[in-house]
């Protein structure tokens, strides 16, 4: 398969958005749930001008990736990670995740952190994170979500 990843632009904010709710509902989540979820679906043109959004693309866009990264404290933030259903688990996530480590390191973070969907844990812990805490789910009342974290050496 020939990949490329580039720089996500921003009039492709609504069909990132789609592809980020295949992607969520693809881990068997109900209706309700997927509603409960939109906002922190919706791809804006304004959160791809405050992140870096990334896609890869094998003629379509097949998945997508964003770095949101705080200067200040060296310290980044992968707000989103999506791979098209029929696109899984083909190694997508795997080269957008190395693409935003050498971004990272490029930038001088010391630190990345996500709030993982419970579904990709043990993604990310083969990416390096580990599980250094819980925090409430920004859309389903009640929810907790294990916060992820990698030291950048």
């Amino acid at each position: 398969m020939n990949l490329v990843i580039r720089r996500a632009n921003t009039d492709e904010a609504d069909f990132l958005t789609g592809l980020s709710v295949r992607a969520k509902r693809s881990n068997g989540y109900d209706e309700a749930f997927m509603a409960a979820c939109m906002d922190e679906l919706t791809v804006t043109e304004s959160l791809m001008q405050e992140g870096e959004y990334w896609v890869a693309l094998t003629g379509a866009i097949v998945g997508c990736i964003c770095l949101n990264v705080n200067q200040a404290t060296s310290i980044g933030e992968i707000s989103a990670l999506y791979i098209d259903p029929n696109y899984q688990r083909l190694g997508i996530g795997r080269q957008l995740w190395q693409k935003i480590l050498r971004r990272a390191q490029a930038q001088g973070l010391k630190k990345l952190f996500l709030d993982a969907d419970p579904n990709a844990v043990s993604f990310y812990q083969a990416m390096g994170f580990t599980i250094t805490g819980q925090v409430p789910s920004g859309s389903i009342p009640g929810r907790t979500l294990p916060r992820m974290t990698l030291l950048i050496a």
